[in-house]
């Protein structure tokens, strides 16, 4: 498939088979169509990515209890984090677990991806720091969503992998929010033996679960936390919370201040940013009003 390739082509290249066979599936599709589609072809893909398209009915049923149960006191906040071990290695950043930690990353970097030390602009650990490029830290999540005004009893879902450092990594963040809960502290024993070994039904599960709650922040981007903010958006769940990451390191760094500062400060950096007009990386998919599409 040609990268050029537009709506004309898609046309007279696959109608036929699409209506013969009623599903494609296209490979090495970069997606530079979706961005140039026409606003009732846009608004179609929405409708398909966000209505049509069905988890299988045991994922549903199993995220459903958990929603049910971390939902039983009343609304919660969800936190996409990305403190899985590949992350760091990937983003070359300091874990905030000490210089233990951050040499096996970087040992871990130079011996396996050495593709990743190579970059025009050489950029050090430092740099990618101060220029809002690294996933934020469970301590530096936890500060941030503090200073937000976030009660410190509020029950938080955490959504993602198994943190490098394993719990040792979420102490930061549980110490200041102890009703921190993930699928499993919300599960039986057993209830998700039978999953326990297959990512992609765990990544579902966190997914509705991440999808119906109050409140959701991601530390990191990515392709889910993205994909969520746009159906959240969507479905009419509640506008994300979006770290302001440039200038809340920049903030972290300045030893000097009190905790009140902090908080005031996190405050003010994100008037404004957490009220924009949403624009969602699917366009047309909802209007600036928040309504959605007929």
């Amino acid at each position: 498939m040609p990268s050029g390739a537009d709506e004309r082509w898609i046309r007279e290249n696959y109608q036929r088979k699409l209506g013969k066979d009623s599903v494609l599936l296209l490979h090495a599709f970069d997606s530079r169509l979706t961005k140039d589609l026409h606003v009732d072809l846009q608004k179609l893909r929405c409708k398909t990515a966000f209505e049509a398209l069905k988890f299988q009915p045991e994922i549903e049923e199993t995220a459903s209890r958990l929603v049910e149960r971390i939902g039983r006191e009343g609304p919660y906040m969800a936190l996409h984090l990305r403190l899985e071990k590949d992350v760091w290695v990937r983003t070359g950043c300091r874990t905030g677990l000490g210089r233990g930690a951050d040499r096996k990353i970087e040992q871990e970097r130079a011996s396996s991806n050495p593709r990743l030390l190579i970059s025009r602009s050489k950029p050090t650990v430092r740099d990618r720091y101060v220029a809002g490029l690294c996933p934020l830290t469970a301590d530096e999540i936890s500060r941030m969503i503090k200073g937000l005004g976030t009660p410190n009893s509020t029950r938080i879902y955490w959504a993602g992998g198994e943190p490098f450092g394993g719990q040792k990594a979420l102490e930061p963040l549980r110490a200041r929010f102890p009703n921190l809960h993930d699928k499993w502290s919300l599960t039986n024993a057993g209830e998700l033996d039978g999953i326990r070994n297959k990512p992609s039904i765990l990544a579902a599960l966190d997914y509705i679960v991440c999808l119906k709650s109050k409140y959701f922040m991601a530390s990191h981007g990515g392709n889910m936390a993205n994909f969520l903010q746009d159906h959240r958006t969507y479905m009419g769940y509640g506008m994300p919370i979006k770290p302001n990451k440039k200038p809340l390191v920049h903030l972290f760094m300045k030893k000097s201040l009190h905790e009140d500062e902090i908080d005031r400060e996190i405050k003010d950096i994100h008037t404004g940013y957490l009220n924009y007009t949403i624009s969602l990386g699917i366009r047309n998919c909802v209007c600036s009003n928040g309504s959605m599409p007929s």
